[in-house]
């Protein structure tokens, strides 16, 4: 099958020039100018965006909620995510009860995501169970083509915190590996108490999520990561930044050359934390995630680390987390509430909206964030992320003339809200093409369950090539 998209603005993260894109079977087999070259199928993409399929580097699909025995939304709804434009997530991979990372992630490429994944997948390992075999398994990593592992500093009390020991061991592991260390930075002992305190002082609605979780907590992790991961020389990522104190950490440190870097997500840049105030805890506790909400003056300075390349990556940190059920269980207690919040169906979209249409960041700059830097940061670059002879054919044609409003009903994502209901959307993914195949279609998915593969990442990805 040979596809010709023709007329369209293709941008990449280094250029921007109207042309043309010739896919054959699951590859791109010619990127130019007036392309007459035979074709069993015309895609006239005259006044949009050609674009690299974005890539969502921290998504948690079919995952065990950090409060209470529920799974997060599965793989099928990835339907959502194809439309908006995400062809491609790099999702957390748990560790399943008394399980080794090796095993757990097994289990979810072959029955997790099989027959599911409507959008191809690398995963990260994630430590949620400290076992002493897992020093080993991480120098297995590469033969199973995981080039990324993750640890929690935070949830106290919970089988996800991992010491400042195991934490130095892993980074040691993950050295010798080629494997990129990621990190969920917050002081969690701290954490704990200050949420403790306020459940004793009665103070149990969402708003006190994010007095309990001050940004100083962010910034003495973040800080305190960095000098870890500074002892062994292992590069290290910090998960979804918040706030100007962690990044002015980050700054500091890059400013060393040490190897460390960044993401934040699309809720950070948007949505500032006085949404956990409302009174309706159903409206509130939608909003309830970790690192909390901050304020506005942290939102504008996310924007301008990704503009200045002090972050790289902007993800959604998808948790499909219901209200009606699962967030119930918290309506006395808000340290009871599971935290996460879907977002992975919306991300290329408020990004485009609030960044490229707003005039915050440029087209190359979003294709950079979104789609590019995640794809070299996993070891799936160039394969992932990019527009050129012999890249997958992950295609985006964006429209950028298209107005509306974000409603959960015209893209369900398998939860019963959406945290960007009602909002203004400026520019809509109308086609998308995965590995060479139109899977969406006028902005609605016409793909199959299943078309989703598992895509092995290399060792020693962006994060080990320059310092600072």
């Amino acid at each position: 099958m040979r596809i010709l998209i023709k007329g369209g603005t293709i941008v990449t993260a280094s250029e921007e020039f109207q042309g043309d894109v010739l896919v054959e079977g699951e590859t791109i087999r010619a990127v130019g100018q007036h392309l007459n070259l035979p074709a069993d199928q015309v895609i006239d993409a005259a006044g949009k965006y050609v674009l690299p399929g974005g890539v969502d580097q921290h998504t948690h699909f079919s995952a065990l909620c950090n409060v209470g025995d529920q799974d997060t939304a599965g793989y099928e709804t990835t339907d959502a995510v194809v439309v908006g434009g995400t062809t491609t997530v790099v999702d957390y991979a748990p560790q399943d009860p008394k399980t080794g990372l090796l095993d757990s992630i097994d289990y979810r490429i072959n029955v997790r995501a099989k027959d599911k994944a409507c959008v191809d997948f690398a995963l990260h390992g994630m430590v949620t169970e400290i076992m002493d075999s897992m020093f080993d398994e991480i120098a297995q990593f590469p033969e199973k083509g995981i080039s990324s592992i993750k640890i929690f500093m935070a949830y106290n009390g919970s089988p996800l915190l991992v010491d400042d020991g195991t934490f130095f061991r892993i980074l040691e592991c993950s050295r010798k590996a080629g494997v990129t260390v990621f990190v969920h930075a917050e002081n969690g002992e701290i954490l704990d108490f200050l949420r403790r305190q306020c459940v004793k002082n009665g103070q149990t609605t969402p708003h006190y999520h994010y007095v309990s979780r001050p940004p100083f907590t962010e910034a003495e992790a973040v800080r305190r990561a960095i000098y870890l991961a500074g002892q062994t020389d292992t590069p290290l990522y910090i998960a979804h930044m918040t706030c100007r104190p962690a990044l002015e950490a980050l700054l500091q440190a890059k400013g060393t050359g040490q190897r460390v870097y960044g993401e934040t997500c699309t809720h950070y840049l948007t949505t500032t934390k006085e949404v956990l105030d409302n009174p309706d805890f159903d409206e509130a506790a939608k909003f309830v995630c970790s690192p909390a909400l901050r304020d506005q003056e942290d939102c504008d300075a996310l924007w301008a680390a990704l503009n200045s390349g002090l972050l790289n990556a902007v993800v959604s940190d998808h948790c499909g987390i219901d209200v009606a059920n699962l967030k119930q269980v918290g309506r006395n207690d808000f340290t009871q509430i599971p935290n996460g919040a879907p977002g992975a169906a919306d991300r290329m979209h408020m990004i485009w909206t609030e960044g490229v249409a707003k005039g915050r960041i440029s087209r190359q700059k979003f294709v950079e964030i979104t789609a590019t830097q995640p794809a070299k940061i996993n070891g799936i670059y160039p394969r992932k992320g990019h527009i050129a002879v012999g890249c997958d054919a992950d295609l985006v044609i964006l429209d950028p003339d298209y107005r509306g409003v974000i409603h959960l009903e015209d893209n369900p994502n398998g939860v019963d809200y959406n945290i960007y209901e009602g909002r203004e959307q400026l520019g809509r993914v109308e086609t998308v093409l995965l590995r060479g195949r139109v899977v969406v279609r006028d902005a609605q998915f016409v793909g199959e369950y299943g078309q989703g593969q598992f895509i092995p990442a290399k060792m020693y990805g962006s994060c080990y090539e320059n310092r600072g």
